[in-house]
């Protein structure tokens, strides 16, 4: 009855997905590509698992 309620996860990944993609460009643009490749992969991670929630 009240499904409009319940929040997506797909939407919340989606947001976290993005941020973390905002945080990996300002890394690489300040010069630190160790911290830019570590917010990749986890931003790469996510964007598996949003993947497999869509089916």
């Amino acid at each position: 009855m009240f499904s409009f309620l319940k929040s997506d996860p797909i939407k919340k990944l989606d947001k976290e997905y993005g941020v973390l993609l905002e945080k990996a460009m300002q890394a690489q643009r300040s010069g630190d590509i160790k911290l830019y490749s570590e917010l990749t992969e986890q931003a790469e991670e996510i964007r598996a698992k949003i993947e497999l929630a869509k089916g």
